[in-house]
């Protein structure tokens, strides 16, 4: 059995992340429902640190992972310092620790600072009255605007995985979570921005107000243009998102 572990600070009590990792699956508060990946809460020199435990890969991934692909734990690492190195906001990352037995990858965890928000993106889709709502979905889209103009395109972009944290009188700070899946790009072209924001919100009166937005700093393409091509991303998205539902619906009664 070999392990790694690698973090970006020095003052990182190392003894102590492995020894939450090793106790990992009694010890530490759960957060979220942990279906898929299990993430845990503990406390470290005074902050509370989040443990993301990735679900154990199958026997072709565990060989993969191994031999040649990163691990969603480093990727989730190493994209997380990306980020903050181009000034888009995410947790800060602190280490990565991988597991491997004689076949493949046998567990991997990432570490990173927990931290308390206000709401997600989730929240304006389900609640178009939520306070500031249009002001919020103006600053998220600028944020978004920001992202691809530095060539990041989010794979995982979708409602639950942008926190979002008040900062002062009407104005808002975004942070990138579920960051494994990730391409940077030295330019973005139209149709990967406007694909690239297709999971967010099934609403037409939010795209409406996220393409005036875009349209405010993008300006390659008019209002319009921007609209039809988000909406027309969004509503593909959507259309096979059904039908694979569909799909496992009729599978499911068949078994």
């Amino acid at each position: 059995m070999t392990t790694k572990f690698e973090s970006n600070r020095i003052i990182i009590n190392q003894t102590e992340i492995n020894n939450f990792i090793n106790n990992f699956n009694s010890q530490g508060t759960l957060f979220g429902d942990g279906k898929r990946n299990k993430i845990k809460l503990f406390e470290l020199e005074g902050k509370t640190i989040n443990i993301k435990s990735f679900k154990i890969p199958h026997l072709i991934n565990k060989i993969a992972y191994k031999y040649f692909r990163k691990t969603k734990a480093r990727r989730s690492y190493e994209y997380a310092t990306v980020l903050l190195e181009k000034g888009i906001g995410t947790p800060q990352p602190i280490a990565y620790f991988e597991n491997y037995d004689s076949v493949g990858l046998k567990e991997s965890y990432y570490v990173s600072e927990h931290l308390v928000t206000e709401l997600t993106f989730r929240e304006l889709v389900t609640n178009p009255e939520y306070p500031e709502h249009e002001i919020i979905l103006r600053q998220f889209t600028r944020f978004c605007f920001n992202m691809h103009e530095k060539g990041i395109e989010f794979l995982d972009h979708s409602p639950g995985n942008t926190l979002i944290k008040k900062s002062s009188e009407g104005q808002y700070q975004f942070f990138l979570v579920d960051l494994n899946r990730m391409n940077f790009h030295q330019q973005m072209t139209f149709e990967q921005r406007m694909k690239n924001l297709n999971r967010l919100t099934p609403q037409k009166s939010m795209i409406a107000v996220m393409s005036n937005e875009y349209s405010q700093f993008y300006t390659e393409k008019t209002e319009a243009e921007i609209f039809d091509k988000m909406w027309q991303e969004t509503f593909e998205f959507q259309e096979k998102f059904a039908r694979k539902k569909r799909l496992k619906k009729k599978l499911k009664f068949w078994k």
